[in-house]
């Protein structure tokens, strides 16, 4: 049995359930991190959620966790068969993580009230959008970020979307984007695991992580 260590409300737990919800594996998950705290035997180092258990295997940082995920039990789907494609998603893996930071200072402001200035605000709001052409340049003529097929790529791009689009912010028109947005809307792992209610200030959020545990 699969433990996932990290509340349901976190984006980067939610590449690690929703990965799971994808390829139907049975998992245990736990609540921490955010307002449940750390146990003192918690394994990350950074004491950042997720961590995942998989019999002897222990592993941290939430795209480390989707790629060892795909790799063993996802093969020919979420880790793709062909080596462009999975070189491919890799790439994008890894763009998630350098181009897209921008998005949760934006996040962070708007509803977490991290103390950001309206300028920086501003500032990242414009970042996102830059970056986002260039994933809808990517998705133009595709249904998913490699091809035709859900892979990895989209679980670790794709969770953020669903804050990004519901967020009270100006979005440039990005009609690949936004057509692989509905996709993933439809997609009921999508549903379960990643389209849950935030709330729309810090109170609302806390109020909404509480409700959320225990659910699986």
């Amino acid at each position: 049995m699969i433990t996932v260590l990290g509340r349901r409300n976190s984006a980067n737990v939610q590449k690690v359930t929703w990965a799971l919800g994808e390829m139907g594996l049975d998992y245990v998950r736990q609540d921490i991190g955010g307002s449940f705290g750390y146990p003192e035997d918690y394994p990350s180092p950074n004491r950042v959620v997720p961590s995942i258990r998989d019999g002897e295997i222990v592993m941290w940082e939430s795209n480390a966790c989707v790629r060892y995920l795909a790799r063993r039990y996802g093969g020919g789907s979420l880790w793709p068969a062909d080596e462009a494609q999975l070189a491919t998603a890799d790439m994008w893996m890894e763009w998630q993580r350098s181009d897209v930071a921008a998005f949760f200072l934006v996040f962070q402001a708007l509803i977490r009230d991290l103390p950001v200035s309206p300028e920086k605000v501003a500032q990242a709001e414009a970042t996102c959008t830059r970056s986002f052409r260039q994933l809808d340049k990517q998705l133009s003529g595709k249904d998913y970020i490699c091809g035709n097929d859900l892979t990895m790529a989209d679980i670790a791009i794709g969770v953020m979307m669903f804050r990004y689009m519901t967020l009270p912010i100006e979005r440039a028109t990005l009609p690949a984007l936004e057509a692989w947005y509905r996709r993933l809307c439809d997609r009921p792992a999508y549903r379960k695991h990643v389209m849950i209610e935030y709330g729309r200030n810090v109170d609302e959020w806390n109020a909404h992580e509480q409700a959320n545990a225990g659910i699986q």
